[in-house]
């Protein structure tokens, strides 16, 4: 085989707790992640050409060393000891800088399509401890279920029960920076940590378990965004909340007529990004 397209799929944080500051300068996290069905569509090919040529095209996305999906295919690429190239073309159709994974998830596919390209027989697990090296959120996409993540977001659980939902994204076009964000997050020290359940069942009860602990920071400097939780609210949404470090805000819907409804008549108005997808 001498080409794969893949999918690498978007994520959010339905919890998002920040325990504490680490001695590495890392947080300790606590948070439970969820892909959707939003998706950057990639292109890995091998080429006679050595070396590794990524291209993107995408306003503030690097081509070249400077994407993370280039760090993922030169690290297995040196781990094979061949003397291939590799040609990765990514269709960015996930907003960047938005909180959505997008980034992270690119790396964590070129990882799984590399390996399977070269034929190195690389483990899942094997993936995820190369993955982390390059993000933090990168594991996550390997990991391929819904997960409680923990310690700097590598420690992962699966939750096998969680329901089937529509998604409404909206972007409003703010770029956030996530090492921003960071900087300017009080914390008050440890606090206790709220029980997060194993299971389940519906949008009302995924509802309850919606937190972030940034939000208070980007929405403080960006209070559109708290407007565009409220237009989700009222357009249908069992609850709204910021995704990562923003700036998108999503809302969860039981119905997927009320969840494309929402999308189009927030995007029809303000001329922003908003889709409804499905949960993975």
């Amino acid at each position: 085989m001498e080409k794969l397209q893949l999918q690498a799929p978007a994520k959010v944080n339905y919890r998002l707790d920040v325990l504490g500051k680490r001695p590495d300068g890392y947080h300790d996290l606590r948070m439970v992640m969820q892909r959707v069905g939003l998706y950057d569509e990639i292109t890995i090919a091998l080429s006679a050409t050595p070396g590794i040529r990524v291209t993107c095209g995408k306003k503030g996305v690097p081509d070249g060393p400077g994407n993370i999906a280039w760090r993922a295919a030169d690290v297995l690429l040196k781990l094979s000891g061949k003397e291939t190239g590799i040609d990765i073309a990514i269709d960015k159709r996930i907003p960047v800088a938005a909180g959505l994974g997008g980034g992270s998830s690119d790396a964590a596919t070129v990882l799984m399509g590399v390996n399977e390209l070269l034929g190195l027989g690389l483990s899942d697990q094997h993936l995820m401890e190369i993955g982390v090296k390059l993000g933090a959120d990168v594991p996550f996409f390997i990991f391929k279920k819904t997960a409680l993540a923990e310690g700097i977001g590598d420690k992962l659980t699966a939750l096998e029960s969680m329901p089937s939902l529509w998604v409404v994204l909206v972007n409003p076009g703010i770029h956030v920076s996530t090492a921003w964000v960071y900087q300017n997050l009080i914390l008050t020290g440890k606090r206790p940590a709220t029980i997060i359940r194993g299971s389940y069942s519906n949008a009302t009860e995924v509802a309850e378990l919606l937190s972030n602990d940034l939000e208070p920071v980007t929405c403080g400097k960006h209070p559109l965004l708290n407007e565009v939780k409220d237009m989700l609210l009222a357009a249908g949404a069992a609850g709204s909340l910021m995704s990562g470090s923003g700036a998108t805000v999503f809302g969860i819907f039981e119905d997927e007529a009320v969840a494309r409804k929402a999308a189009a008549d927030i995007a029809a108005a303000h001329g922003w990004f908003a889709e409804a997808v499905q949960t993975l």
